[in-house]
């Protein structure tokens, strides 16, 4: 969500991986399976071994085991992951369990592994976080134990919110928001106003979902940035952002709603109501949401949802919009996904937003809310985008996607000139 006039806002889903890539199995205690290849081997053995036992240390927030399986000979290291355990101690998990996805060096006395932390927070996740992570193994002394002598985020691949300091935990009635640097004030009232948000996003959308958001509350932009392994560049002035891989299976990992405190500080009681039900719409979607799902339309529904309850008018919402429209200057076509950029120019960006809203309201208007729905999930549920759109418009809608751009236009003209 970026900050501009108004309370205006610009929000995105970000998804990693594909529907192909939604994780299926729901880890209930502490496991670490070696890959196939690999899953014979003394040394990938001894890995797994290694990681179960420092997965079952977290989950009982052991102090001594969890050093015991730390190199001795790296005393910093050791230091900064004692501070991460501390870090964790608030943090209500239900499960954590590693799985070794390859290892190099095999033979020698220190080994990498490439492994998936997969972990639940309790009451709130169905599903596990998924977070990729490099782990060095050393043995020392000729012996058979392995020892973790480094463990950091894969390339290009986020951190985590308890590596950035002491996590602090506020309770919701429906959300749990989880803060690093921040006052307990402050998170206390994004616990508030998510609460208010889940019920809103409910009632939109009426398919199962967990009803239920967890949110980071980070210290800066900066390192809102590092949980979400992007360039800071991209988030400057972007209140908050929904983390997950998309799904379209009718199954979906845990989502994150991550704030930056600074931009979402600077809105007023509408801006904020706005972003975090903005945000919850992507996690209650994410299930029908996928590689075929267009930004103009996953963005649009979220923005309707947000939106439904509040009184202003569609030129108040949408300025950036009215004011093109009223020089003359009507779309020629529904939004594309580049136009949804963060690196785009901020009044082209607002308008890519409130053509996807409009775009929305318009199917919502036209063919009611059961079939703007019916209409979301058809398209989520092509694997492509290739005729996703246009399949779900005839089977859905009953028309073309370019009768409704003409449809729209003149909507447009109709709402806004």
């Amino acid at each position: 969500m970026a900050v501009r006039t108004q309370d205006a806002r610009r929000t995105r889903i970000r998804g990693r991986g594909t529907a192909g890539a939604v994780l299926t199995v729901l880890l209930l205690a502490p496991a670490c399976a070696a890959p196939p290849d690999t899953a014979a081997g003394p040394t990938a053995r001894q890995v797994s071994a290694a990681l179960d036992r420092r997965a079952a240390a977290v989950l009982d927030h052991d102090a001594d085991a969890y050093l015991a399986g730390l190199d001795p000979r790296a005393p910093s290291f050791r230091s900064s992951q004692r501070a991460e355990l501390r870090n964790l101690a608030d943090v209500p998990l239900e499960s954590w369990a590693y799985e070794v996805k390859g290892i190099t060096g095999e033979g020698r006395d220190r080994v990498t592994a490439e492994v998936e932390l997969r972990y639940r927070i309790k009451d709130y996740d169905k599903a596990p976080m998924s977070s990729s992570r490099t782990v060095e193994l050393v043995r020392r002394d000729g012996g058979g134990t392995w020892y973790i002598a480094a463990d950091r985020a894969a390339e290009d691949g986020p951190g985590q919110l308890w590596q950035q300091g002491d996590v602090q935990v506020v309770r919701g009635t429906r959300s749990l928001v989880l803060g690093v640097g921040r006052r307990e004030a402050e998170l206390v009232r994004i616990a508030a106003t998510a609460d208010t948000a889940v019920p809103s996003v409910a009632e939109a959308w009426p398919e199962p979902w967990a009803e239920r958001v967890v949110i980071l509350v980070p210290r800066t932009v900066e390192d809102m940035a590092g949980l979400l392994g992007s360039p800071v560049a991209s988030y400057r002035g972007i209140a908050a952002v929904t983390t997950g891989e998309v799904g379209g299976s009718g199954r979906a990992p845990a989502d994150r709603v991550v704030v930056n405190p600074q931009a979402y500080g600077m809105l007023g009681d509408f801006g904020q109501r706005v972003v975090l039900t903005h945000e919850t719409t992507h996690v209650a979607t994410r299930a029908h949401t996928s590689a075929a799902t267009p930004v103009w339309l996953s963005e649009g529904f979220a923005d309707r949802t947000a939106y439904r309850h509040e009184t202003r008018t569609a030129p108040e919402l949408a300025p950036e919009l009215t004011e093109a429209v009223r020089r003359g200057d009507l779309p020629a076509r529904l939004p594309v996904d580049e136009d949804f950029g963060f690196d785009q120019d901020a009044a082209k960006l607002a308008r890519a937003y409130e053509g996807g809203w409009l775009a929305c309201e318009l199917i919502a208007r036209d063919w009611g809310e059961d079939k703007l729905i019916a209409f979301y999930k058809a398209v989520g549920s092509r694997s492509g985008r290739d005729g996703a759109v246009e399949h779900a418009m005839q089977s859905v809608l009953g028309t073309t996607p370019e009768d409704f751009t003409v449809h729209w236009r003149d909507y447009l003209r109709a709402r806004l000139g």
